[in-house]
């Protein structure tokens, strides 16, 4: 029998599975989603669906792997599964294979991530019941953002505020450091030294990507910082939140500024940016220019954070799809002499600007599974 050739790569949330097989090339070969879990669920692998109970994460997993090893890709021909942890806080700052001492600390980051962590703890322990022989890997959101400068991660808070973990961590880093990845393979050229990275989707941040490496980006102790995203109400005045919550209490300005607020708390409840620019009504239009006149801001702090800008990409559901929103945004920067191209624009073409703009803008395609296939696959190579 030949040796496991695949790698399974987990994304777990509090009700679904997202996975995805890629072979010994790292091209995907399976992807699919366990959704619905807590009771009648869903379980589709490319074009298939079927529904089924998925009670909790441990069934979930079990069916995924059960379908799988119907289609010849099941445990005996896995090398191992990789997971996407959302948050490391400052001891997991790479990608890691996951021991006892890994998992605890994933556990000790779970007050930074209680949405987050405690998912993807479930997919690990579920995994570990269910094939304890396949190593397991983790990749972190938060690791890419590790080499932010201490001036730049630091709140000006005093020491005991520090010490509960009040700092800026930044989240997107898988798809950021897919970005530099593929960047250089799309433009058939070094990676820019100053690139301005924006992943526009339902959540939404820019990062000052500096020589490959992440020098700020705009999401800080939590997810909700930064730009105006799809349901989150980006960078807000301190004193606001507290007025809220003496106001309407601390659970439902939770709930407000993380489910209610963004695009959707300004357009009257639309947050898919295709259907805010088909709604064609004044308070949608306002939410499309809100969601692009603090990208342009905050992308005018984060070029000051690198000393200037060779490149602009753009990744994300919108930054990929959206041309009249990557125009909008664009236009912001055609003082630095950033010029687009409207056909271009136009047909979503990997290069956005003309041949004398500086700097360039580009589409590139996230990839986060396959950084993390690629990941466990570099620390595999290095073990052997």
């Amino acid at each position: 029998m030949s040796d496991p050739t695949d790698i399974l790569v987990l994304n777990t949330g509090s009700s679904s599975v997202k996975f995805a097989v890629f072979d010994a090339q790292l091209h995907e070969r399976i992807s699919g989603v366990a959704d619905g879990i807590g009771g009648s669920g869903t379980l589709r692998i490319g074009a298939q669906k079927e529904v089924l109970a998925l009670p909790d994460h441990r069934q979930a997993l079990m069916a995924v792997l059960d379908r799988l090893t119907q289609r010849g890709t099941g445990p005996d021909s896995l090398r191992a599964v990789a997971h996407r942890v959302v948050h490391g806080g400052t001891s997991l700052t790479m990608p890691t294979r996951i021991t006892p001492t890994v998992r605890a600390a994933i556990q000790a980051c779970v007050p930074l991530a209680p949405l987050h962590n405690p998912h993807a703890l479930l997919a690990i322990d579920a995994l570990d019941h269910l094939a304890p022989d396949l190593p397991q890997y983790a990749s972190f959101d938060t690791a890419f953002h590790a080499t932010t400068p201490e001036v730049a991660s630091r709140y000006a808070l005093p020491p005991q505020a520090e010490a509960l973990g009040l700092r800026r961590y930044g989240f997107h880093g898988l798809s950021y450091a897919s970005v530099c990845r593929r960047l250089p393979e799309i433009s058939a050229a070094p990676l820019p030294a100053r690139l301005l990275a924006l992943h526009l989707g339902n959540g939404a941040s820019i990062c000052a990507i500096k020589n490959g490496q992440s020098v700020g980006t705009t999401m800080g102790y939590s997810p909700l910082e930064g730009l105006t995203m799809g349901t989150r109400v980006g960078t807000l005045d301190p004193n606001a939140t507290l007025r809220l919550a003496e106001e309407i209490g601390l659970r439902e300005t939770k709930a407000m500024l993380n489910t209610q607020s963004g695009l959707a708390g300004l357009s009257g409840g639309l947050s898919d940016m295709r259907a805010l620019e088909q709604a064609g009504t004044p308070e949608a239009q306002f939410a499309i220019e809100h969601f692009c006149y603090w990208a342009i801001r905050h992308g005018h702090s984060l070029i000051g954070a690198m000393g200037g800008c060779d490149a602009i990409a753009f990744t994300g559901g919108i930054g990929e799809n959206a041309r009249n929103i990557r125009t909008r945004i664009l236009d912001g920067f055609v003082w630095l002499g950033c010029s687009i191209d409207p056909e271009k624009n136009a047909q979503n073409a990997p290069c956005l600007t003309t041949s004398t703009a500086t700097p360039t803008a580009w589409i590139v395609p996230t990839e986060e599974e396959r950084q993390i296939a690629l990941d466990a696959d570099t620390l595999i190579g290095a073990a052997t």
